[in-house]
């Protein structure tokens, strides 16, 4: 198999499972050691750690709560200590909460509508500027949203839609600002996938995978596939681009 990732060090947000995981798996197949975070999921982080290290990859799980600004810089840090630098980082922790309650609902529980915008939004911003310092030349700066960042198909999605749509528009700004420096800014927008996040409401649900051209939920390693591609040196011309992998949702 072809190694295009041998010799760079990525790091991937909230790799224990999911996308996250699908995500370390193919970026270690492809050569790059792979640092991933963890918010409570020490179990399935460390077997995500023997399977790819049971294959001859390279990773570390590291605990850090993305919701926690403050940890960002602390975080960048462990990884440039463990591997000597960073080349990849992939935005992928997010949280859904409140699925399917409307902006009117008064029992909205918005203790933990806050802690989803510090996780999906603020969390992301900061890890890119604390990323943005010590990336290499050829960096790569991923961040994965949802097809509800462009286009928000149901009711009761606004607050998660909204995390998305405004990492989407940092990102196009990100792709401006370190473009100099040879540094591309990308983002995926993800789909409903197996083994995902916790689902909408069963209604909900319905009419999201029936507005999808493919009328079927994704696979993780089908969207770890398009965040490879960005991370990989032939995406070297991509910057500021919004690479859709949510089985037509936006068609």
């Amino acid at each position: 198999m072809s190694k295009p990732l041998t010799g760079k060090v990525a790091l991937v947000t909230g790799g224990s499972r999911g996308l996250g995981a699908a995500t370390v798996r193919l970026l270690a197949e492809q050569g790059a050691d792979v640092a991933f975070t963890y918010v409570s999921s020490e179990d399935q982080a460390q077997a995500v750690v023997e399977e790819v290290r049971g294959k001859g990859g390279n990773v570390v799980a590291l605990r850090s709560d993305q919701a926690d600004t403050t940890r960002a810089a602390a975080l960048v840090g462990d990884v440039v200590a463990h591997f000597g630098g960073l080349d990849i980082l992939v935005n992928n922790a997010a949280i859904s909460v409140e699925q399917g309650r409307r902006v009117d609902d008064p029992d909205a529980d918005t203790a933990a509508l806050d802690r989803m915008h510090a996780t999906n939004y603020l969390g992301v911003i900061a890890l890119i500027r604390a990323a943005s310092r010590v990336l290499r030349a050829s960096g790569r700066i991923i961040t994965v949203s949802s097809g509800l960042g462009s286009r928000v198909g149901a009711p009761g999605l606004a607050d998660y839609a909204a995390t998305k749509s405004g990492i989407e528009r940092y990102t196009m700004g990100v792709a401006r600002d370190l473009g100099p420096r040879d540094i591309t800014a990308n983002v995926v927008e993800a789909g409903l996938m197996e083994g995902g996040m916790q689902p909408p409401d069963p209604e909900t649900l319905k009419a999201l995978v029936s507005s999808l051209s493919l009328r079927r939920v994704g696979h993780p390693d089908e969207i770890a596939a398009a965040i490879a591609f960005l991370a990989s040196p032939a995406a070297s011309y991509v910057t500021g681009a919004v690479l859709d992998a949510h089985g037509g949702y936006n068609a």
